[in-house]
C-alpha cells in the first residue's frame, strides 16, 4: 500500500469557479484514497463543502498583490514544516509565489515537492512566469501545455504533463432531464422561458466572455422572428456593475429586454443546461479549458463555441459540428439556426473524465513522493 500522503493546495479563495472546483474534487479524492488533504487559501462559501468531504481549511490571505501578502511567507513556511507536508500544489500566481518563497526559504532535505498548475492562458511576465517553477508543472490541456512551452522555451518539457479538466459523468448524466417540481418552479421564477427555445450563456459576467456577440445574437434571431430567450447565467461581481449595467442597455437598445435574462450565479447548472436548447462559448480570448462547455456536451446538449484554445480542442473532439470562427457573427447566426431547425445530437463520449483527470493527479503526487531526491529550483 502506498504511503499515506499529506498534500497541501494553494489557492486565493474558496468563492466559485473551476480552479476552486477542481481543487475540492482533488481534495475529496485523496481522502478517499486515505491521504490528508490540506487547502490554504482566505476562505469562502466553498470551505464548508471541503471540510464536509474531509480536507482540512487553513485560512491564509495568499491571493492579493501587496507587501502584506509578502508577510505569509514565514508563517507557510512554518507551517509546511510542522505538518510534514509530502506535496504543496500551488494553482494561482499570488499563492505560487509566497508558497515558491517558502519552501525555498527550507533546507533542501525539508522540502515537500513543489507542484504548479497552469489553469489559465496568463499574460506572459516575469510574475507569471511562477506557475513554470513546479518540480512538475500541470497543463489542464494541450492549449495550456503548448503556452508553457512556447512563451517559456527554457522550460524542460519533461516537467510539464497535461492532465485535462474532467466532467464526474455520474453528476452530469448523458440525456439527463430535470425533475418537474425544478421545472414549475424555474418556470415559476422565470415565466417568459416557458414555450420559447432558450440559449444560454453560462459564466462569469467579464469581459472578453462574448456577452456582446450573445446578446446581438439573440436580437438577430429575435429579427427573423424566432421565439428564443437568452440567459446569461453567472455571478454579478458587485465591482463589475459598470460592465453589468453596459450590457442591459445594450440589451435595451437591441430591444429585446424581454428575450434576455440575467439569473446571477446558480447552484443548478445542470438543469439549466439540460432545459437549454443550445449552450454557448463565446470567449474573445481562448480560454485554457472550457469546463462549462463539457459540462453541457456530458448531459448531451450541443454547444457551439469559437474554436480557439481548450473549447476549441474539447468541441473538435466531441463536437465539431459546434465549432465556429472567433468573433465570425454571420456563422454564429447560421450556425444557430441551423441547430434549432436540426438539431444534430451529441454522441455519448467517455472523453473527459474527471475519475481520468484525480487518478492521473494523484498519481503524478505519489510518483514525486516515492522520488527520495529534492529537487532544487
Amino acid at each position: 500500500m502506498a504511503a499515506r500522503l499529506t498534500v497541501v493546495q494553494l489557492l486565493p479563495a474558496l468563492e466559485s469557479g473551476g480552479v476552486e472546483r477542481g481543487t475540492l474534487e482533488v481534495g475529496k479524492a485523496l481522502v478517499d484514497s486515505g491521504h490528508r488533504s490540506i487547502v490554504v487559501s482566505s476562505g469562502g462559501r466553498l470551505v464548508e463543502q471541503l471540510v464536509a468531504n474531509g480536507s482540512v481549511h487553513v485560512t491564509m490571505p495568499l491571493g492579493k498583490k501587496s507587501l502584506f501578502t509578502l508577510l505569509q511567507v514565514s508563517r507557510l513556511r512554518r507551517f509546511l514544516r510542522e505538518e510534514q507536508v509530502d506535496i504543496l500544489h500551488a494553482r494561482s500566481r499570488m499563492p505560487a509565489w509566497i508558497g515558491w518563497l517558502a519552501w525555498r526559504g527550507m533546507p533542501v532535505a525539508q522540502r515537500p515537492h513543489f507542484v504548479t498548475t497552469v489553469h489559465g492562458l496568463y499574460s506572459v511576465n516575469a510574475y507569471s512566469r511562477i506557475m513554470t517553477r513546479g518540480e512538475r508543472v500541470i497543463a489542464v490541456s494541450d492549449t495550456a501545455r503548448r503556452y508553457i512551452l512556447d512563451n517559456y522555451p527554457d522550460v524542460d518539457p519533461r516537467r510539464v504533463v497535461t492532465i485535462h479538466r474532467g466532467v464526474d459523468r455520474a453528476e452530469f448524466p448523458y440525456g439527463y432531464r430535470p425533475a418537474a417540481d425544478w421545472l414549475e418552479a424555474w418556470y415559476a421564477q422565470y415565466p417568459l422561458l416557458k414555450g420559447r427555445r432558450v440559449l444560454t450563456l453560462p459564466g462569469r459576467l467579464t469581459r472578453l466572455k462574448g456577452h456582446e456577440d450573445f446578446i446581438d445574437l439573440v436580437a438577430a434571431l429575435v429579427a427573423k422572428g424566432r421565439d428564443v430567450h437568452g440567459l446569461v447565467v453567472g455571478y454579478l461581481d458587485p465591482a463589475r456593475n459598470r460592465y453589468i449595467s453596459e450590457l442591459q442597455q445594450r440589451v435595451v437598445a437591441k430591444g429585446i429586454a424581454d428575450r434576455i435574462t440575467f439569473t446571477g450565479q446558480r447552484a443548478d447548472m445542470k438543469q439549466i443546461y439540460a432545459s437549454s436548447d443550445i449552450v454557448l462559448s463565446l470567449s474573445a480570448k481562448p480560454e485554457s479549458f472550457g469546463r462549462t462547455v463539457l459540462e453541457a456536451l456530458a448531459l448531451g446538449v450541443p454547444v457551439i463555441g469559437y474554436d480557439h484554445g481548450g473549447v476549441g480542442e474539447i468541441l473538435g473532439k466531441l463536437y465539431p459540428a459546434g465549432r465556429l470562427a472567433r468573433g465570425d457573427a454571420r456563422a454564429l447566426l447560421e450556425c444557430t439556426l441551423q441547430l434549432l431547425d436540426t438539431p444534430q445530437p451529441v454522441a455519448e463520449s467517455p472523453a473527459f473524465s474527471r475519475s481520468a483527470m484525480l487518478e492521473q493527479t494523484l498519481a503524478l503526487y505519489c510518483e514525486l513522493a516515492g522520488n527520495s531526491g529534492k529537487t532544487v529550483l
